[in-house]
């Protein structure tokens, strides 16, 4: 007993002295540069502080926004039994209503069933499934991001062992599309490309319907594959038709496949609601390529929540519930380009002679200012305001009780090299 008892004790000792090394190898991962803004934000104590980094809509105070078709549905919903024999109809109905918003209830994909769905963890959540399903079918191929690109397309596509390109998108002179030379990248034919149907992230840069259409034909001669990210329909124009115009790919016929949130246009951030679909030649190709996705997701995440997709259903399937949720949208934009429009004159009543024509030439909810890193760092540190090191502002941040703070700030912060031009200004705070 005595020997068992002292043999168990040495293992037992040696064991846990070689446990203590199992993770001495492992490392801090890199900050998410959108995170680590909020994350500075909400440790300064100044009353002041602004923060522009966040991607979700905020309202004239501010803060977070629960829609009033969202609380309807809520209503309607209320005591509904989530269990597991109704999970499989609200996705179906969920993806049902969400690929008749982007490719139009009367849309021959959509009435002939010529279309692969399936309920994703919003719109990260639907680039991952789809990156994976790359990964899987396309294993030699890689993806193309327009240059610059919301930054997590390439850690999504990365996890997935997709090796990325880039295509050039956007002009740091004009602020705006740089079309000809888009046009002038040569991809290898059958190449798969990542696009933002409105309001681009980070630039708010969008191709007009006329450019959009010689992408598409571009793309039919080079067989490329379009792949949409579609996570801000309707806060690009407050029309969610108008900012659906890329998908006239489907003319060209084009099988594309788009991502949806609806964490921003129904500001469901925290309930992960969204949708991914491929198109595809036919409605038998389409149960196969569900079946896959359906596959994927399982070693994923099983299956997805319930109470989101069941919000988003209710909203679209009834009429006036839509109606309202169409109208506040509509609102939501309105706001931003009302805030980009007071931001730009208050910068040009300045008298600032840098050209901030592009403030209300962009669309959606991000700005991308033209500002410097360096610049941004003392946005941050002498007047507490918040964006990611590359000049993107959340335009959602601003609000008419900020806008003329925040212009005189980054008035400041430029002005160097113009005092010999003209005297400096300040406008009421």
């Amino acid at each position: 007993m005595w020997r068992y008892t002292m043999i168990t004790r040495r293992c037992f000792m040696s064991t846990s002295s070689r446990a203590v090394g199992w993770w001495d190898h492992v490392g801090v991962a890199p900050k998410d540069p959108i995170n680590g803004v909020t994350e500075a934000f909400l440790v300064d104590c100044s009353p002041n502080k602004i923060n522009l980094g966040v991607g979700a809509y905020r309202d004239d105070e501010g803060k977070p926004v629960v829609l009033q078709c969202v609380r309807e549905a809520e209503a309607k919903i209320a005591g509904s039994e989530f269990l597991e024999s109704i999970s499989s109809a609200v996705s179906s109905k969920f993806v049902e209503e969400s690929v008749k918003l982007v490719y139009g209830k009367d849309s021959d994909v959509v009435n002939e069933g010529r279309f692969s769905g399936i309920q994703a963890l919003s719109g990260t959540g639907a680039c991952r499934l789809f990156a994976e399903f790359q990964r899987r079918f396309y294993p030699k191929s890689r993806i193309y991001f327009p240059h610059p690109t919301w930054s997590n397309h390439h850690n999504i596509w990365r996890d997935a062992q997709i090796p990325e390109s880039t295509f050039h998108y956007y002009h740091p002179n004009s602020k705006g599309l740089n079309f000809a030379a888009l046009m002038s990248d040569n991809a290898p034919d059958g190449s798969f490309f990542l696009l933002h149907p409105c309001a681009h992230n980070p630039t708010g840069v969008d191709p007009t319907e006329e450019q959009w259409r010689e992408i598409s034909c571009q793309f039919k001669a080079k067989n490329h594959f379009p792949f949409f990210d579609m996570a801000y329909q309707g806060l690009a124009s407050g029309d969610l038709d108008s900012d659906a115009q890329a998908i006239i790919f489907l003319e060209d016929g084009h099988l594309i496949g788009c991502a949806q949130s609806f964490a921003k246009n129904m500001g469901l951030y925290g309930h992960r609601v969204g949708c991914l679909s491929v198109l595809c030649n036919d409605a038998k190709q389409a149960v196969a390529i569900k079946s896959q996705l359906q596959h994927i997701a399982r070693a994923m995440y099983g299956g997805p929540p319930i109470h989101g997709a069941l919000l988003v259903s209710t909203i679209l399937s009834d009429l006036d519930k839509k109606a309202l949720w169409v109208k506040e949208v509509k609102t939501m934009a309105s706001r931003i380009q009302k805030m980009r429009g007071s931001l730009r004159a208050c910068l040009e009543e300045l008298g600032s002679f840098v050209n901030w024509e592009h403030i209300t030439n962009q669309v959606g909810l991000f700005c991308f200012s033209g500002l410097t890193a360096d610049q941004v760092d003392r946005l941050a540190t002498e007047f507490h305001i918040y964006m990611t090191r590359d000049g993107r502002m959340s335009m959602a941040g601003v609000t008419t009780g900020n806008v003329s703070y925040l212009a005189n700030s980054i008035h400041e912060v430029t002005v160097f090299g113009q005092e010999a031009k003209s005297p400096r200004r300040r406008i009421g705070i």
